[in-house]
């Protein structure tokens, strides 16, 4: 698997983590991300965020298909 440095994540994660070898293997990239502190930067959504969601992603009225009927 290439473009992961595992020697350096190991060594987060065993030695900066105090991890044990079974909890850094059941981990997902994301979560030692996450862990190690990558991307906890994000700001919150924000009203403009959620309003693109919503018309993204409308609410249907209830009993009403994807068909319209």
């Amino acid at each position: 698997m290439s473009g992961f440095d595992w020697p350096v994540l190991m060594r987060a994660g065993f030695v900066g983590l105090r991890l044990t070898p079974d909890q850094f293997w059941r981990l997902t990239p994301a979560e030692l991300r996450l862990m190690l502190g990558q991307g906890a930067g994000m700001p919150a959504m924000n009203r403009a965020g959620l309003d693109a969601l919503l018309s993204a992603y409308p609410d249907k009225e209830q009993g009403v298909r994807d068909d319209g009927s």
